[in-house]
Order: structure tokens, then sequence, then C-alpha cells
């Protein structure tokens, strides 16, 4: 009864959050995923419904340089390198969805990371 009730509530704030939140061809949206042990960003054209770019911990390359992939300086990773593939298709704005998460710790962490790297949003 109690983790339907908390499962119920997470869809609630993601679709909250994302009713504000369109993306476009000129300004795609950076959705963002957390785990206990890992995180996810991907760059998504809702118009088209096409993925344009992807990172995460679970990528070899960001791996093997990762001693945690669950921390904040993960995050801050996987922020720089979502910002440099967008830069590599050709997207400079973007708009941030941070789905069900509240914008502290981790998902703030890749948020600036991406910032710092050309993102703007």
């Amino acid at each position: 009864m109690q983790i339907d009730v908390i499962k119920k509530a997470r869809v609630r704030r993601k679709f909250r959050v994302r009713k504000n939140v369109v993306g476009t061809p000129e300004r795609p949206r950076l959705s963002v995923f957390r785990s206990n042990r890992h995180i996810y960003a991907q760059i998504i054209d809702d118009i088209a419904g096409v993925t344009l770019a992807s990172a995460g911990t679970k990528q070899p390359s960001l791996r093997e340089s990762l001693k945690k992939t669950g921390n904040i300086n993960a995050a801050k990773i996987v922020g720089a390198e979502i910002a440099k593939q967008a830069m590599q298709v050709g997207i400079k704005a973007v708009r941030f969805d941070r789905s069900r998460f509240m914008y502290h710790g981790r998902v703030k962490a890749l948020a600036m990371a991406a910032r710092e790297a050309g993102l703007v949003f």
C-alpha cells in the first residue's frame, strides 16, 4: 500500500515538471535521470521523438575514468560529456528537465558542468 503511494507521488512530480518543459528542434530538452549508483543525461527533440545525444556513467569511456559512479564528481563528468556531444551535433541551447528530482546535489552538479562546458539553459 505505502509503495503504491510513493510511486504515484513520483509520477505526479515527474508530469508536473514535464508539462512545462518541451523540447523543440531549435531548443531540445536535456533530461536527467539518477539512480543510487548512476546518473544519465540525454538531449531529446520531443517534436521528432528523437534522442540527439546521451551520456551516462555506464558508458565505457566514462566509467574508466571514474572511481565511483554515484557521486557529484561523476555527475560533473557526465555534464561535461553531454555538453561536448551536444556541441558536436550543433546544439548550443537546451531546456533543462530535472524530471522528478530536486535541483540540488548531483542534478545541480550535472547542470552546472554542462553550463560551464558551453550549453545555455
